[in-house]
């Protein structure tokens, strides 16, 4: 099967011409290279996706797969809080995409009213008239959110809802408060404009970005309120509610009130990052409703796309967005893209938002996330050798090692503690890939502090599952960190 993947291709020595040469005139109708069917794609087998992925997609990523043992895993199929691979093994779920899967896969739901949309021969790309499927989604994510949040910009994915958000809350502060406030460990995106204000130096690189930041301790609201006071051109401040990526990391209510109340002080226009943390994650739909106060502007995406597409949203007050783009020669300055708003994507979207509600998954979010929590904590008090901290709300927790040096026996400390820093994140991956390879359970791991590991489960997720989890997680410790950097480094060799 499929053996054309297996041929060499020919790559002759092709001397440039001396001069131009004009184009080669087609003599007949344009011959089909060999492409893969959707049940080729199906069928490939392990060693065969390896190869096309690091042959077209990204070698360097495929390293890390490989230390982790996930290169071994082709998927299947998903369903509710498991995958299912090719052996029929089922691997619960405690990764969530980054977020992305607050219904569970393959929601019965969401894959009906999809499955209608396609039956029925909807029209997706309504570019030249209005969208039922947008203007109702629009209604809807303005009924979900509070004060005066209530007009809505559609996209693709977080970046661009983020990119969206920047740039209604610069139009609106003017052209003379251009500069943007933004946090240590934030990630926002990749694309340029929201990866100016992500402080990541592996995501940054070495593109050239926007030079109209200002980076403030996140959570310490006097740097905040001392860069208002000595930069009156800041006009817009941009924080994650919880920094996922920088380790699961909340502010307390009285920061969020008193940065409120500065914002207002000063004129500046508060957007808040909640594309992960949002849409019910830590038990309310946003995580800032936990501390009595409304952002100027915010972005959803994520779990927005039911796990069945990309979908994203930013949603502003509507003063904020009318001084932006409220007139008829400013109303096309960030219009929809052509994928914005969607037909079958709205449709999916209108359906994860009555899910949320009508399961009341926000609610066990909130219920079931602190059962996770509590029996998270009664493993560090069993582990506090290895267990550091647990951290978060609902299902969105933070789980943070020790340094590599402080799991190991007291007379060895002092001779490995020179290499915490390079060994950090070491011990979460060991435990990350034996979790998947002997106890079938996926968790994720954070950009910036590599020791901790980020627990995002669908918000379907009942105690049984917390209760697979749990018993997982502590038949693994109770190893003991000798025998699991042993078990670890025989999966290498293996």
């Amino acid at each position: 099967m499929l053996d054309f993947l297996n041929r060499k291709k020919a790559r002759p020595v092709v001397e440039a011409p001396s001069v131009a040469m004009p184009e080669p005139v087609r003599d007949g109708p344009v011959s089909k290279p060999d492409l893969l069917s959707v049940e080729d794609a199906k069928a490939l087998d392990v060693g065969t996706m390896t190869d096309l992925f690091k042959e077209h997609l990204n070698p360097g990523q495929f390293h890390f797969m490989k230390l982790l043992g996930f290169h071994k895993v082709k998927i299947d199929r998903a369903e509710g809080m498991y995958y299912v691979d090719q052996d029929g093994r089922k691997i619960l779920d405690f990764f969530g995409g980054f977020g992305s899967l607050a219904v569970g896969h393959n929601h019965p739901r969401i894959l009906e009213t999809r499955k209608k949309f396609q039956d029925e021969k909807r029209h997706e790309i309504a570019m030249a008239f209005m969208s039922q499927y947008a203007s109702a989604l629009a209604h809807n994510l303005a009924k979900c959110s509070p004060g005066e949040l209530d007009m809505v910009f559609l996209g693709s994915s977080g970046s661009e809802a983020m990119e969206a958000a920047l740039k209604v809350a610069e139009r609106a502060a003017g052209p003379k408060r251009p500069v943007v406030v933004y946090a240590e460990n934030s990630f926002h995106g990749k694309t340029k404009g929201v990866l100016s204000i992500t402080d990541g130096p592996l995501y940054r690189g070495e593109f050239k970005l926007l030079e109209n930041g200002i980076k403030v301790p996140f959570g310490d609201i006097d740097a905040v309120e001392n860069a208002f006071k000595a930069h009156p051109e800041i006009g817009v401040i941009c924080l994650e509610t919880v920094q996922g990526g920088g380790g699961i990391i909340s502010a307390d209510t009285a920061y969020w009130q008193k940065l409120r109340k500065l914002c207002d002080q000063y004129g500046v226009i508060w957007v808040a990052d909640e594309v992960q943390c949002g849409l019910g994650r830590t038990g309310r739909f946003y995580a800032f409703e936990h501390h009595g106060v409304v952002p100027d502007v915010t972005a959803l995406a994520k779990s927005l796309g039911g796990g069945k597409c990309a979908m994203a949203a930013m949603i502003a007050k509507r003063d904020i967005y009318m001084k932006a783009y409220g007139t008829p020669r400013t109303a096309m300055i960030h219009a929809q893209a052509t994928f914005g708003g969607i037909g079958e994507a709205c449709v999916t979207s209108i359906e994860t938002l009555n899910v949320l509600y009508e399961e009341k998954l926000i609610d066990n979010a909130a219920e079931t996330g602190a059962y996770l929590i509590s029996e998270l904590k009664r493993l560090q008090a069993k582990y506090p050798a290895i267990i550091k901290e647990v951290r978060g709300q609902g299902f969105m927790v933070g789980l943070e090692f020790e340094d590599f040096s402080q799991t190991l026996p007291a007379v060895v400390r002092p001779m490995v503690s020179i290499l915490d820093d390079k060994l950090k994140g070491s011990l979460s991956g060991f435990v990350g890939a034996l979790l998947l390879r002997d106890y079938n359970v996926l968790v994720a791991f954070t950009e910036y502090n590599r020791n901790v590991i980020r627990l995002e489960p669908p918000l379907i997720c009942g105690r049984e599952h917390v209760d697979e989890f749990i018993a997982a997680f502590d038949a693994l410790l109770g190893r003991g960190i000798v025998a699991i950097v042993k078990d670890f480094v025989k999966s290498q060799v293996g």
